[in-house]
Formats: C-alpha cells, structure tokens, sequence
C-alpha cells in the first residue's frame, strides 16, 4: 500500500501522535515485529512505520483493520479510534441500566439454572456482579461477614489470594493460584489495562506468592478449566469450574462479562451442595 492510501501524511519531523504510540503499544504487547504485522494486515512496513511514528496519519478503515489483526479488543478499539480523531463504534453500557433488564433476566436465569451448585458472574477485573444463592452458601461456610469484608471488594482473585479469604480453605491453593495469576497475566498482556496491572501486583505482593508467578509463563494452560478443594473442619468440597463469555456481543461491557459455573468433582460434594440448599 503506498503511503497515500489509507493515511494522511504528515510534515517531517512530526512526533509520533497519540494513535501512533498506541499502535506501537498494541504491536509490542503481541510481540509481533513491523515486518509481521505489516504482513497479515497486507500494507508496507515503510507505511506501518509511518504511522507510529506520527508521520502519517491512518484513515478510519486502517484503524479497523490493524486493529483486528493485532486482536485488540472492543475497549482497545475504540480508544484507538479516538486517539485518530474519529468517533467509536462499540458502545458500553452499564449493566445496572434499564436498556440492560434483559440481559440482567437471562444472566439470572443462568445463574438459578446452576443451583444447587455455585455460579458467578464477572467483570473484566474479576469483580463479582452476581452470585446465586448456592454461591452464597457455600462461601458462608468458610467465611463469615466480617472475614468477607477483611477480605476486601467482592473480586474473584482477591477472594482466592487474601489471607483473610479463602484461601487458608484452598487444599490445592498453589495449583489454583498458580493457573488464576496466568489468565490474569493474559488478561493485562491482551489489554495492557491499569486496573488489572493493579490487581496482579496486589496479588504478588501477598505472603508465600512464589517469585516465578511474576511473568507470564506461556507453556501454562489457557484452557477455561479449574480444579478446586475447599475444606474446613467436616465440610468439604470438591469442584471443577468452567469460565464461560457470551457470544459475539456489541456491547462492550456484555464482551467483558465473564460466567464461572462450579460443578462437583465427585458425589460426596453433589450431595453436600443438596443438602444445602435443602433438596431431598
């Protein structure tokens, strides 16, 4: 592609703008060379060079099109058309707002469907926006309201890694947080997000985290798979869990829930969780 095409070109010397920084950003947090991305998204490396460097300026569609090549995501995307000067297009929506009602029914119905066993819903920080009542009482076993609340915001991480939260009651701790810290590495390596760099070095900074959970270890499995054993006193519990995201959402925040369904490793727990929630 030459220069002209997909871009306005700017006076030599230019520094690089905003939007030019930000793809930089993009290219070196998917480790990928100019010449690579120059490749899949079929422009010159001459071109690609340009606009980082701010001497050119790239159209509306070549925004699109680099931003689909290097996966960034709906967030990433509009910040980038912004940082271009053109408007977004991906909107987000609060999940509190009444245009959301529906949406909120059905992630309701999910959750009740999942009873007796626990289910959870997430943010893109792990924040917990939802539990079912299954949730509930599991969690009141373990915890009561004030190591809950020592414990600090309701946040799925931050439940596993405090101290004062669960994890005294994690008999595989180490195996569950080590697979927790790599899809939070994954997350901040796919959206270089502030809160979530914030989150991951709260987590470290917790006692007898081992100093090789720092980085990123790219051999760890991505699989949405988790094995986890509670245990105080009699109680015990023994669960896989599976994360779950909704399809091919055009809203920003739909894209960023996240849906944790626990189900029992074994028939003790079935009849454990039956028994809570009073079933016969």
């Amino acid at each position: 592609m030459k220069v002209g095409q997909g871009a306005r070109r700017q006076p030599r010397g230019t520094t690089a703008s905003p939007v030019g920084r930000l793809l930089k950003q993009w290219r070196e947090r998917r480790r990928i060379s100019q010449l690579g991305l120059a490749v899949e998204a079929e422009i010159s490396t001459r071109h690609l060079s340009f606009l980082e460097t701010g001497r050119a300026q790239p159209s509306r569609d070549m925004v699109l099109l680099l931003s689909r090549v290097l996966e960034v995501p709906m967030r990433g995307r509009n910040e980038l058309l912004t940082a271009a000067g053109f408007a977004p297009i991906y909107r987000e929506t609060a999940l509190e707002a009444p245009e959301m009602a529906h949406v909120r029914r059905a992630l309701d119905f999910m959750l009740r469907q999942q009873e007796p066993y626990p289910a959870i819903v997430l943010d893109r920080h792990w924040n917990i926006l939802m539990t079912n009542e299954a949730m509930g009482r599991v969690i009141s076993l373990f915890l009561d309201p004030a190591a809950a609340t020592a414990a600090g915001a309701p946040n799925a991480m931050r439940l596993s890694y405090h101290p004062k939260g669960l994890r005294p009651f994690i008999v595989n701790w180490e195996a569950t947080a080590a697979a927790f810290i790599q899809w939070l590495h994954r997350d901040l390596l796919r959206s270089g997000d502030v809160e979530t760099r914030r989150l991951l070095d709260e987590l470290l900074s917790y006692p007898d985290v081992p100093r090789q959970w720092r980085t990123l270890d790219l051999d760890a499995s991505t699989a949405p798979f988790l094995a986890i054993e509670l245990r105080k006193g009699d109680a015990r519990f023994s669960f896989f869990t599976i994360l779950a995201s909704l399809g091919t959402p055009y809203d920003i925040t739909l894209h960023e829930l996240r849906v944790e369904c626990f189900f029992a490793a074994d028939e003790a727990t079935a009849e454990a969780l039956r028994r809570l929630a009073g079933a016969p």
